[in-house]
């Protein structure tokens, strides 16, 4: 195939034939045009040269040039591509390092296997740019609802046929558990992931994420969509049961009536989508306690106790009420669990009366064998809160003073003996640690207590240094998933209560005071950390 004046404006209209199938700007055919001839001519020419094409936008002329570039004389490695400042003389006034000197080349005739080689080029090219327009589409619509039609199932997993020429993927884990598709089938999904690889952008879809049926509920309620209500948390078993917070920021509007519609109409919509998925919508409250007792609806609860630092909640309830607060296999309050982010544990009042009745004992037991003293007044220290030796040790004395029976004579005796009990078995741990071969550094770093070097010792973590190198779960302890269970890792440092973030706030100031970590760096990092996390919440 040679470029003659017969073919030059047909190259112009394949670009643009092209363009218009793939949806991509013309130009960028051209350009593929441009280095797939490049590339013929070079294999005509000679590899070495720098043959280059430029084809004219308007008459579809191409014109081939030889580029050559000035280099220093010792910098001479292709002379087909290089010339010295003396030889650009003969060209060129007064060249320079870095100048470049062209002249036209014959074009060239293609035969089969350049053409070949050509057209391969060429669709390389436009493959790319199909890729990168779809990627620039999709990238931004992660997070929406899209509808797509089934192009074919592959191992499970179903592969639709996107609006605007692409294709994405619904894994077979992000099905709905009963659905089934044929090709042709109209589906809706939710955008997931979308991302860009090397075989073009991967677009994920699911129908079991939460945010699916957020956005369902965006779709049918006004009141969402326009701001007045606001989906505070959804907690999903796809397929069987769901759990949706709402709140309202117009008092004059109820949020679970704005979301169940007139006669059900709404909220039946969006459980008509999710293959008939029941759906409890509750109503979202500042007060965790209270929103829990909503979110385990319809089981009523007699009591709740919430510990703000562990993050978990205690809930009581009636010995008839207790399976319905479980729920089948657990679903029930595993799905209050999710939408509050609280760990829950449900008792009956009879389990609560007779744990907080051992507790009793086991504490009064306590004072009563490292205070010295009798079941009574053990009994009296426990009831007005006391739970362990330090909370005696070194409370305020007035508030033992409040205690019937307790002058400050009789306080003093008993934070002495506390005092001497707490450093006794401290000076105990310490000459035990050290046996086990811990050293002063282990031993002197602030926020270890004598215990928890000694169980650190045992655990092998004898050095600052070893310390520096444990990671955090190692020491609170934490949950990894096994062929498809969640199984407890404990850590050396939980028996002390040791927080996850306690333990990386530990390691971390470890690893500052050995030198590995800047402390200037770390605290740009965290001020990094603490301002995108801001701009999450903003959003």
């Amino acid at each position: 195939m040679a470029i003659t004046s017969a073919n030059q404006l047909e190259l112009l209209q394949t670009a643009e034939a092209v363009a218009r199938e793939k949806m991509i700007d013309p130009a960028l055919v051209v350009e593929a045009m441009e280095e797939s001839l490049a590339r013929a001519a070079k294999s005509r020419y000679g590899a070495e040269m720098d043959i280059r094409v430029s084809i004219d936008r308007k008459t579809g002329r191409a014109r081939f040039t030889r580029v050559r570039t000035v280099v220093a004389d010792e910098d001479l490695e292709n002379y087909q591509a290089e010339l010295t400042v003396e030889q650009a003389k003969a060209y060129l006034d007064d060249p320079k390092v870095g100048d470049t000197y062209e002249e036209e080349v014959p074009p060239v005739e293609l035969g089969r296997i350049a053409a070949q080689s050509a057209k391969q080029v060429i669709l390389q090219k436009v493959r790319e740019a199909e890729r990168d327009r779809q990627y620039e589409e999709f990238k931004d619509r992660a997070g929406t609802i899209i509808n797509a039609t089934v192009k074919r199932e592959e191992y499970g997993n179903i592969v639709v046929e996107l609006p605007g020429a692409g294709e994405a993927v619904l894994r077979r884990n992000e099905k709905i558990g009963r659905e089934a598709y044929r090709p042709g089938d109209r589906i809706r999904c939710y955008v997931k992931d979308v991302r860009r690889e090397v075989r073009g952008p991967q677009i994920f879809l699911s129908r079991t994420a939460p945010e699916f049926m957020a956005e369902l509920f965006k779709m049918e309620v006004p009141e969402i969509y326009e701001g007045i209500i606001e989906i505070k948390s959804v907690a999903r078993d796809p397929g069987s049961r769901a759990k949706i917070a709402v709140i309202s920021y117009d008092s004059s509007i109820d949020p679970v009536g704005a979301c169940v519609g007139m006669r059900g109409s709404r909220v039946q919509a969006v459980v008509g989508e999710l293959q008939g998925e029941k759906i409890d919508i509750i109503p979202w409250n500042e007060d965790m306690p209270t929103f829990l007792v909503n979110a385990l609806q319809p089981a009523e609860v007699s009591k709740v106790v919430f510990d703000e630092e562990a993050e978990r909640i205690e809930v009581v309830v009636p010995e008839e009420q207790l399976s319905l607060a479980i729920g089948r296999r657990g679903q029930n309050v595993r799905l209050a669990s999710q939408l509050t982010g609280l760990d829950i544990d449900i008792m009956t009042e009879e389990q609560e009366s007779k744990r907080r009745q051992a507790e009793f004992e086991t504490r009064t037991k306590l004072f009563m064998d490292t205070l010295d003293l009798d079941e009574f007044f053990a009994q009296l220290l426990v009831s007005e809160g006391f739970t362990n030796l330090e909370e005696v040790a070194y409370v305020e004395q007035d508030e033992l003073l409040v205690i019937d029976g307790v002058d400050s004579d009789t306080a003093a005796e008993l934070q002495a003996r506390a005092r001497d009990y707490i450093d006794a078995q401290n000076k105990a741990a310490l000459e035990r640690a050290r046996e086990l071969g811990a050293e002063d550094s282990l031993i002197g770093f602030p926020g270890l207590s004598p215990q928890m070097v000694e169980a650190l010792a045992k655990d092998g973590v004898k050095t600052l240094e070893d310390f520096a190198t444990c990671a955090d779960w190692e020491l609170a302890g934490g949950w990894t998933t096994q062929n498809g269970e969640r199984v407890k890792d404990d850590g050396v440092l939980e028996p002390f209560e040791v927080s996850l973030e306690e333990a990386q706030d530990l390691v971390m100031t470890a690893r500052v005071a050995l030198g590995w970590v800047d402390p200037d760096e770390l605290a740009a990092e965290e001020a990094a950390a603490a301002a995108a996390s801001d701009e999450e919440e903003e959003a």
